[in-house]
């Protein structure tokens, strides 16, 4: 499996994405062609060298001459259908630029039909969004990745006066990806950059272990002195996808002086705060003394919340964090008729083939407390309507 990771050191902006792609190997003839594919009169590339720092770097710029028209999403994906482009390179850019429509309408009160793009939709985000598409296509990348990204401070002038960095579609297109705001006054994640990668990256952090095959560095429109305004992109092969992976929290604390009935009521408040799971273990304390031992598990960006609730609710001093990967089986939600009602399954998708489902163990509460049933008896109800015995 081939997988590209973006090293963000100074932020990321579509022209830097497409230098660091072309000093990685991806084929400069398919980047120069495409203002004539997607039938952009008056724009052309120029592929050139730039020095940042110690980098000698890749510099992409697109020239436009004459006016270029507000574009609203829907001349955007227009263009797009027109466009002499493979049909996954169409659709991932119509990811990108609806992404784009989204942060946008939100930042103004409006719609995604009543967003027009001035600035992120002008030719050189077409040819920045599509042009990076294409090229991670053309090297063959499969798995995108990415570190965090540093925004920087200060403010930029744009169509609607000066706005604070980051503008206010970057922050809103960044929800949930990791973040640094460095002592830099400069704008150093543009909103087009936000939309390619926030799209595109499939995990942030580091990249699975791969055998690297070429490197890239794209370099950015300013000088930014001591930081070298840079992006590099490491691609490479990794092994074939085996089980799938995801990042959690894990946070654990010890309490030796708590009503036990408190923690079991705690457990419960956890996994309603979002919690993906709780456990409460018995354990020996120092000097002999008896303690309970609490486990949650959490999406990374939870974890603060659920630390505050747990420090608030127990006697605790501390709570401890770490992120770590957890191999996860593919699951879906699935609902079945029985004779006492509708349950709800957890379908897994087993290595190698096959499939095992668990009910809902409160469907099952449910519709066992309205039979008068014993719980048993309705799991095993579902289990059989979902996967009837052959005859």
């Amino acid at each position: 499996m081939r997988v590209a990771y973006f090293d963000c050191f100074s932020g990321a902006a579509g022209d830097m994405v497409l230098g660091a792609l072309l000093s990685a190997g991806a084929p400069r003839e398919r980047l120069l062609s495409l203002p004539a594919r997607l039938g952009l009169g008056g724009v052309s590339v120029q592929v050139g060298e730039a020095r940042r720092g110690p980098f000698v770097a890749v510099r992409v710029e697109v020239s436009v001459t004459g006016g270029q028209p507000h574009r609203h999403l829907s001349h955007l994906e227009r263009l797009l259908e027109a466009g002499d482009l493979t049909p996954a390179a169409r659709d991932r850019a119509r990811q990108v630029f609806r992404r784009l429509a989204q942060a946008e309408a939100e930042v103004h009160g409006s719609s995604v039909e009543q967003v027009h793009f001035h600035e992120v939709g002008a030719a050189d985000a077409l040819v920045d969004v599509v042009g990076s598409i294409e090229l991670l296509e053309a090297l063959g990348v499969e798995e995108v990745y990415a570190s965090a990204l540093p925004l920087g401070r200060g403010s930029v002038r744009a169509e609607h006066g000066a706005i604070p960095v980051p503008a206010p579609a970057t922050a809103l297109l960044l929800r949930g990806a990791p973040v640094e705001i460095p002592d830099v006054d400069a704008e150093l994640v543009t909103p087009t950059g936000a939309a390619l990668l926030s799209t595109l990256v499939r995990h942030w952090g580091p990249p699975p272990a791969f055998t690297l095959q070429a490197v890239g560095t794209g370099a950015g429109a300013r000088d930014l002195g001591a930081r070298p305004n840079v992006l590099r992109v490491l691609v490479g092969e990794a092994e074939a996808p085996g089980l799938p992976r995801h990042r959690v929290a894990v946070l654990e604390t010890a309490l030796d002086d708590e009503n036990p009935q408190f923690v079991s009521e705690l457990v419960g408040r956890l996994l309603e705060r979002g919690a993906l799971d709780a456990m409460v273990t018995p354990t020996q304390m120092k000097k002999g003394r008896a303690g309970l031992w609490l486990v949650a598990l959490a999406e990374p960006e939870r974890a603060a919340d659920l630390a505050r609730l747990i420090l608030a609710e127990t006697s605790t001093l501390g709570v401890r964090t770490r992120v770590e990967e957890r191999f996860e089986l593919e699951r879906r939600r699935e609902e079945v008729e029985t004779p006492f009602g509708r349950i709800g399954l957890k379908v897994a998708r087993l290595p190698g083939g096959g499939e095992r489902a668990v009910p809902e163990f409160e469907d099952v509460r449910r519709a066992a407390e309205r039979a008068g049933r014993s719980l048993r008896e309705v799991a095993q109800a579902a289990l059989r309507a979902w996967k009837p015995e052959e005859p």
